[in-house]
């Protein structure tokens, strides 16, 4: 393809340009235009687009849609059918609200920097606009503009020689929330979009771990029988100690409107304490207690200060009698009785080990002086919130931490009490979260295996153990059997940059028959498929927003502009593709109706029907379990609703004040579970490998002392950037300006090394190489660097990555409870020639100008 001249952009534009005075100034005398254009005739405009009033635009209301800590609300300003730019909730659009009402019962929903930028995302030069398909090899990048019907034709096709030459575990469905979150249009992992679709087909094999929080959703359901274990955020104004374990809501809320509440504690005189290996922004803000801790030896840190709590006599042994399972031995189940317990084990009784603050000082660099301390804070306080976040938890053995987490916050008595915390998963108020058709189609899967053993699996196959990919279990015949993966389908997701072990990834797409990547945007994910489809935004199509993880509110989400170029709804593409697949299959008889049941196959040209349908009738639902009186055509006009509790929610105060049931086998917190307790054969189960039935201490497979260190002598962690919601906004101008990817260490370490900031770095270990520029600081502690995931990779020809994707120096070897091993990983780094590619921003070269080209 000729690379294009200034002789061949469009001339409209030029005559434009000419016509209304490009490169006209003010007049230094008056202010006035330039009195002459370039072509000699008077001006008539300035050489800046005008900044529209108010009164020039619509205002609509809508949200942000993505997976950062909540969802919130965006006000969209419109000329015409274009956005020309966007606010946030100012406190009038609720019942009774008025600018600049922001109280603790409602709070204004405002968006973020991530939010606020999204004009940028929308109307990006990576928009992905109308249907393409690879021409070139795969992951070369190549590609041309096809027609829908030869998209879809082709898709229809090969889906159905897929599942008829390989079997039902043929396409495996890696949808995710990452850009397609609504009640009705809705990509996700599980009960999505995408998996009632090839649920209904008959060939899906399903990835079953979630990487932000997988070893915490293992711990909160065998502890509490629910991830629906956190307190709502205004809980937070009625603690008097706060630790942050792993947590930086700086960077990572839960819940929008986070900080608020916590600097209502900070003025009554909240106590706060970091535990991180970085003394981050949020230690700064509320002059928190820092101390740093060794990656991944969080729980045996919390071992050690249940030591002191036990020897101290300062647990609340009527809290424990009364509500939890296994904490000693006098609440172990009879059936148990003679098992080792949780005390026990802190204790040493059995292994002669004594889980002293001495003993964990030594593997988690704390003090043991500093263990005791803080262990004596927090049992002398309460009420107290340890919130253990997910951070320390995305590591070997992680579910161990969350779990042992728990053990404290039951031992003294901070469950089911405001101000307290049970938070593991921390879901909190419970949302009406589905509008379209949910039937026993919604989780149907033929294999199920940990989201990302997925290359493994095609790697080895057929010589792959069950244990090796978490393979779920099933009562049939399929039971044990290794899904014959051909195809992926990427669905509101970029996994491909952003699961472990990018390197082992590439090789095992190169195997596969079919990779589909539906979304808005052109992904690194998207560079490796062989078709790509654009997906319509939530400004181009009719929704209703969720609170992601805290808050209770529904956010409308109108139809704020068209759709751009040929994009579609996911939900108008899997109906369609379910018409063309009825036609390929006799057995699919009426799929596309039974799929979409409300909708005929018009639904492709004209969707707002249909959708204002399943929309209404979902409103009813909400009206009908929540107790909502307001008119879905007020709700429309308004563009939100606010609950507003008679108290702050907080989890499990059901059980502690009213006697409620937890939702275990015993009905008590369990901290000896029965489910774990009761497994006899591992293998045969999706965790594969032994688990204790009680939280425990377990050396992770690379940490600071394991052997490895003599080569690799840095232990890496790859937390959640503040700019980005992981891959989700790394090609947006403005946040890369004010935000680079670089790799933070300790000043020591940097001195010894001879790296100053700014100097470019190489990092490596056996499994990739990653090249980014440094950052010294004394706020990281020494042996540690951090490196932000989610930056979009750029692999060169020998296999390095220039942009400094953490993901291809992780391992794909998750623990068995299914937690990423995303901050398991060590590495060696030195000074380097090698080239550092920070992006498009800065190389003035769009990724659009290397995808986007003929075949």
């Amino acid at each position: 393809m000729k690379t294009p001249s200034v002789a061949i952009l469009n001339p409209a534009r030029r005559s434009f340009l000419k016509t209304t005075a490009a490169g006209a100034a003010l007049s230094a005398a008056g202010g006035g235009l330039l009195e002459m254009a370039l072509d000699g005739k008077p001006a008539n405009a300035f050489a800046y687009a005008p900044h529209y009033t108010d009164d020039q635009l619509t205002t609509v209301v809508t949200s942000c849609d993505h997976n950062c800590g909540s969802r919130h609300m965006l006000v969209a300003h419109k000329k015409g059918d274009v956005i020309v730019r966007l606010s946030t909730d100012d406190g009038r659009y609720q019942i009774g609200g008025a600018f600049g009402k922001d109280t603790v019962a409602e709070p204004q929903l405002r968006a973020c920097l991530r939010g606020r930028s999204y004009r940028s995302r929308l109307y990006s030069a990576e928009r992905i606009l109308y249907p393409m398909m690879r021409v070139g090899e795969r992951g070369e990048g190549k590609f041309k503009r096809v027609s829908w019907d030869d998209a879809l034709n082709h898709i229809a096709a090969k889906m159905v020689e897929l599942k008829s030459k390989y079997g039902p575990t043929a396409i495996l469905d890696q949808a995710y929330a990452g850009t397609s979150y609504g009640v009705l249009h809705k990509s996700d992992q599980i009960e999505g979009l995408l998996a009632r679709f090839l649920g209904m087909f008959g060939c899906r094999t399903n990835s079953w771990s979630v990487p932000s929080y997988q070893g915490t959703t293992a711990s909160s359901r065998w502890t509490f029988g629910t991830i629906q274990d956190g307190n709502e955020d205004d809980a937070f104004a009625y603690s008097k100690l706060i630790i942050m374990w792993g947590w930086n809501p700086a960077y990572t809320f839960h819940g929008g409107n986070t900080f608020y509440y916590m600097r209502l504690a900070k003025q009554q005189g909240c106590k706060f304490v970091v535990v991180d290996p970085q003394y981050t922004d949020s230690a700064a803000a509320y002059d928190a207690w820092w101390i740093p801790i060794r990656p991944n030896t969080d729980a045996a840190m919390l071992a050690g200060m249940a030591h002191y709590i036990f020897t101290n006599k300062l647990q609340d042994q009527e809290f424990i009698d009364d509500y939890v399972q296994g904490m000693d031995e006098g609440t172990m189940p009879d059936w148990a009785k003679g098992q080792e317990n949780f005390k026990d084990y802190i204790l040493g009784k059995y292994d002669q080990t004594p889980k002293t603050p001495e003993w964990a000082a030594q593997i988690c660099g704390v003090p043991a002086d500093d263990i005791k301390k803080l262990a004596d804070l927090y049992a002398r306080t309460k009420p107290a919130a340890l919130k253990a976040s997910w951070g320390p938890g995305r590591n070997a053995y992680g579910e161990q931490y969350n779990r042992m987490a728990a053990a404290l916050q039951a031992m003294t008595g901070n469950i089911g009490i405001l101000g307290g915390s049970a938070e593991g998963v921390g879901k909190g108020w419970h949302a009406e979260s589905v509008a379209y058709p949910y039937d026993e189609f919604a989780n149907v899967w033929w294999g199920s295996i940990k989201s990302d053993r997925w290359a493994h699996c095609v790697l080895n196959y057929p010589n792959v153990k069950r244990e090796e990919v978490g393979l779920w279990p099933r009562d049939d015949e399929l039971d044990g059997k290794i899904p014959n993966i051909k195809a992926i389908w990427w669905h509101g997701s970029d996994w491909f940059n952003q699961l472990t072990n990018i390197n082992k990834e590439i090789e095992a797409v190169k195997k596969l028959e079919l990779v589909v990547c539906a979304d808005s945007t052109i992904t690194p994910s998207g560079l490796w498929a062989d078709v790509l489809l654009p997906i319509a935004t939530h400004f181009e199509r009719h929704d209703v927003a969720l609170p992601w993880y805290k808050g209770h509110y529904y956010i409308h989400r109108p139809k704020t502009i068209e759709p751009m170029g040929e994009s579609k709804t996911d939900f108008q593409i899997f109906t369609e593709l379910c018409y063309r697949l009825e036609k390929l299959d006799p057995s699919l008889k009426d799929l596309g109706k039974r799929y979409n049941p409300r909708a005929d196959r018009s639904y492709w040209d004209n969707p707002d029907p249909v959708d204002e349908a399943y929309l209404d009738a979902w409103w009813k639902r909400v009206q009908e379990h929540q107790g909502v009186t307001m008119s879905w055509e007020e709700f429309k006009q308004r563009g939100v609703y606010k609950f507003i509790l008679d108290q702050p929610h907080v989890a499990f105060r059901e059980q502690i004040e009213d006697d409620e049931p937890f939702e275990t086998p015993s009905g008590k917190i369990e901290i000896f579970s029965t489910v774990l307790a009761e497994i006899t054969d591992w293998t045969k189960t999706q965790y594969g490998y032994p688990i204790p039935a009680i939280p425990k201490w377990i050396e992770p497979f690379e940490w600071m002392g394991h052997a490895s260190v003599k080569e690799y002598p840095f232990h890496m962690v790859s937390p959640h950037p503040r700019w980005r919601t992981h891959s989700i906004f790394n090609n947006i101008p403005w946040l890369r300006e004010t935000y680079q990817q670089e790799i933070t260490l300790n000043a020591s370490d940097a001195r010894k090394l001879g790296i100053v900031t700014g100097d470019i770095v190489e990092v490596w270990n056996a499994r990739g190489k990653v090249v980014v520029p440094a950052y010294v600081t004394e706020r990281c502690m020494p042996g540690v660097v951090v490196l932000h995931e989610g930056v979009w990779m750029d692999r060169d020809r020998q296999g390095v990555d220039r942009a400094g994707n953490p993901d291809f120096l992780t391992k794909d070897e998750p623990s068995p409870a299914g937690a990423f091993a995303y901050n398991t990983i060590l590495v060696n780094l030195k000074k380097t020639n090698l080239e550092h590619r920070p992006g498009w921003d800065s190389l003035a070269t769009s990724r659009a100008y290397i995808f986007r080209r003929d075949a």
